[in-house]
């Protein structure tokens, strides 16, 4: 999916400057191309709409309030399963 290093990087930190907001994007890109099957996609779709949903719907003032942590963590797991779409070792999705 990645044609140099500088495009890794690149899409490798769309989740992160997005702060998860973006999370999905390089995951329909790779099953556009080909890279991954579409269901990893979808559910990446749907995990972010889910969490994005959760978030809105505890906001407030709250001092339990785990919404940040929530996005936190969807942005640390898509930005490294985005590192690792070409890597040869991994075979789910593919």
């Amino acid at each position: 999916m990645f044609g140099s290093t500088a495009a890794r990087v690149i899409w490798t930190l769309v989740p992160v400057v997005s702060l998860s907001l973006l999370a999905a994007v390089p995951f329909v890109v790779a099953a556009v191309k080909g890279v991954i099957k579409p269901w990893l996609a979808v559910a990446y779709v749907v995990v972010e709409i889910a969490c994005f949903a959760i978030v809105t719907a505890t906001s407030g003032n709250d001092p339990k309030n785990w919404g940040g942590f929530l996005l936190v963590i969807l942005m640390i797991v898509s930005a490294t399963h985005t590192a690792l779409l070409d890597s040869e070792r991994v075979s789910v999705g593919k």
